[in-house]
């Protein structure tokens, strides 16, 4: 179906790669209204959280968020599925369990036959149904690039509640899927990744992380949330600036998707490193030495990326068990929070 035209070379990005960079953002955010006045509301903006949440009574309350980008792959099917399973992250990131979704569609219709287009929400739909949860509907318009995404809703429990600004100085920092998904979506770009490295971005990009909705109320579990387009370093900052806490990542211990560190010393990177660390470098202490294509893996953008958990050092073993018979066997323990200004120091 996609012989006559990539549906990434329709895209001036792809994936968490087409976020706007940290800092911008923030400029762009500053001076909003505050939402503070609202006192059903849970989450807003405060805290760079991961979903809205809001109040219905004291045993439930509504997660809401929105997530959509371009094509990081070209089989618009995979690329449904990639988008789909990235927007319900945000629902799992707070410990919700998703109750169903709406799609958002915009698409070049003089560029992609109709064939092309069913084949994307097809794909989206797919990973809804395996999550249980149904496509109630949606929004469509004509666009100049290929965008795809879902408002997601989910409920949990007040007080089961997953906040990235919940975590403590002494918990051990657990991050559930291997890092290097940009890498290996820009070699994609470039027609230099193997069929080992395909397959590997399109089995982690595809796993729901449904495991968020079991640390729910799971004891020593503090925070959660996911690792996307800012990278690891970046969404490890949002939860020390959440906690007002520092944290402290081992550049050694998350694990490498396959072929990303063979890529990443070559020098093949996304344009979304580069803006992470411009946006929140200064508030990153780097080990004298560190080779630059280790710091670059450590901002790259994650589309659909693993969950970052928050857990008291002694519950740190059973999460982890956890979280592997969920199938995430690359889950790894990759740095503490402690106390401190809100930074992240990456040791050697």
């Amino acid at each position: 179906m996609t012989d006559a035209v990539r549906l990434t070379s329709l895209a001036h990005g792809g994936g968490c790669g087409c976020k706007l960079a940290p800092g911008v953002l923030k400029d762009i955010l500053s001076g909003m209204p505050a939402t503070a006045i609202f006192p059903q509301l849970l989450v807003g903006t405060e805290t760079s959280d991961d979903a809205a949440v809001w109040r219905l009574n004291d045993s439930q309350a509504l997660v809401a968020t929105t997530d959509f980008f371009m094509p990081v792959v070209d089989d618009p099917f995979d690329f449904g599925r990639i988008a789909a399973t990235n927007a319900l992250s945000d629902i799992y990131a707070m410990g919700a369990t998703p109750i169903f979704a709406l799609a958002i569609v915009g698409m070049p219709v003089d560029k992609l036959p109709p064939a092309v287009i069913r084949a994307i929400l097809e794909g989206g739909a797919s990973v809804c149904a395996a999550a249980g949860v149904p496509v109630a509907g949606g929004h469509s318009i004509d666009s100049v690039e290929p965008i795809y995404g879902l408002v997601a809703l989910g409920l949990v429990h007040p007080d089961k509640l997953l906040k990235n600004s919940g975590a403590r100085a002494g918990d051990s920092l657990i991050l559930t899927k291997g890092l290097g998904v940009g890498i290996l979506s820009a070699a994609f770009k470039q027609e230099k990744l193997d069929a080992g490295g395909y397959e590997a971005l399109i089995t982690s990009t595809t796993q729901l992380n449904a495991v968020g909705a079991e640390l729910a109320g799971r004891e020593g579990v503090s925070a959660l949330t996911d690792v996307t387009g800012f990278g690891l370093l970046g969404h490890a900052l949002e939860m020390c600036r959440g906690a007002g806490l520092s944290a402290e990542i081992d550049a050694q211990s998350p694990v490498l998707l396959p072929g990303v560190e063979a890529l990443a010393r070559e020098g093949v990177r996304t344009g979304a490193s580069g803006r992470n660390w411009t946006s929140y470098g200064g508030d990153v202490r780097l080990p004298e030495g560190l080779a630059d294509w280790r710091r670059d893996v450590l901002c790259d953008p994650q589309t659909s990326g693993g969950l970052l958990i928050a857990v008291s050092p002694d519950k740190a073993d059973a999460v982890l068990d956890l979280v592997r018979a969920g199938g995430f066997d690359r889950a790894a323990v990759v740095g503490r929070l402690a106390d401190g200004p809100a930074q992240v120091r990456v040791l050697g």
